[in-house]
């Protein structure tokens, strides 16, 4: 399961996570209009992604453990999906 050199495996997540870094610091200085915070958000769930695989151990479980770290995330999803259908279905007075 584990990889045969776990130094160079870190050593290859390390680069990853320092490239989408500078990635997040250049994209901050482009004006994105209403898209800087979805593109922040997007990089840096890539990121949590790559932590999350690799440091958590992710990449290597089963299943059911797989249900039990995406159910927070489905649910992170219903509760901004809610909160932005009050937000828009609203009327200004």
């Amino acid at each position: 399961m584990a990889s045969a050199n776990p130094y160079k495996t870190y050593l290859n997540i390390w680069l990853l996570l320092m490239f989408l870094t500078f990635i997040t610091v250049y994209a901050a200085e482009f004006d994105f209009g209403a898209l800087n915070v979805p593109i922040a958000l997007l990089i840096a769930s890539v990121k949590a992604g790559v932590v999350a695989l690799h440091f958590m151990h992710l990449k290597y479980e089963d299943s059911m453990t797989w249900i039990f770290a995406t159910y927070p995330l489905f649910l992170l999803f219903l509760l901004i999906a809610f909160s932005a259908t009050d937000i828009f279905t609203r009327v200004a007075n």
